[in-house]
């Protein structure tokens, strides 16, 4: 157990990030684990364990805040449930190689994210049934990333609410922060049952991770968000490219790069 007490600050660091951006901590931890060699499946679903003890810290503090929208999260993150067990599901059978080029697409989508979120701000919109639709389907599909990546939904749901709900970025990163709850929680469940997890990996990231979403949620008041994103976007590009590498030259572990 002792030579693994490192995925406790990882735990943390990527709490902090996640809770902060409103995108989950897997971001962060699943491209570092399979840097390191881990299986895609037991990088997705460790990760999980985090970003749900991220999600619950999270939620406890921006609640407190008062700057969660719990209908809207409440709804999502139901929506998001049969998603996350078809994720759980086809994770099983993915190679390493497809698993990296695939993070690496979605990671250079977070990083784009990340840069611009500010930008999409819009002014607050009425739903029209066309929106409510798209917002049903979406929180199927990030369900499906969700738990087959490991990293929850907030790429999806953070600009969803943000450009196509019209909500102010500073209460859609902590309502995502709801339906990672529930999105994380039953990928866990389903992961779990499927015999993926590495248990004691699993929890010494989650112990990292809810301390980390205590901080972050509390930092997310008073940082310079400008230069969080900066540093955000830039490591995410960065491990999207090592992503690359390593699936094209059939790398398996970070020693190997």
């Amino acid at each position: 157990m002792i030579d693994q007490l490192w995925l406790i600050p990882l735990g943390f660091a990527a709490g902090i990030l996640g809770s902060m951006i409103g995108l989950g901590g897997g971001i962060i931890v699943v491209p570092i684990l399979t840097f390191l060699g881990f299986p895609p499946t037991v990088a997705a679903s460790n990760s999980l364990f985090a970003a749900l003890s991220n999600a619950v810290a999270s939620t406890i503090t921006y609640s407190k805040q008062k700057r969660i929208e719990f209908s809207l999260g409440l709804k999502l993150g139901l929506l998001t449930i049969p998603g996350t067990i078809l994720g759980a599901v086809i994770s099983s059978d993915i190679s390493s190689e497809i698993f990296k080029i695939l993070f690496g697409i979605i990671l250079i989508f977070s990083s784009v994210y990340i840069f611009l979120r500010k930008k999409l701000e819009t002014k607050e919109k009425i739903l029209s049934k066309q929106m409510i639709i798209f917002a049903i389907g979406a929180s199927f599909f990030a369900g499906i990333i969700s738990s087959f990546f490991g990293i929850g939904g907030g790429i999806i749901f953070v600009p969803l609410m943000v450009v196509g709900m019209g909500m102010a970025m500073k209460r859609a990163a902590p309502t995502s922060q709801l339906i990672l709850l529930f999105a994380s929680f039953s990928g866990v469940v389903v992961h779990s049952v499927l015999g993926h997890p590495d248990f004691l990996q699993a929890g010494l990231l989650a112990i990292g991770s809810f301390f980390g979403g205590l901080v972050g949620a509390r930092l997310s008041l008073d940082v310079k968000e400008r230069y969080l994103q900066i540093l955000v976007s830039s490591v995410i590009l960065i491990a999207a490219v090592k992503l690359f590498v390593d699936s094209l030259s059939g790398h398996s572990g970070f020693l190997g790069f």
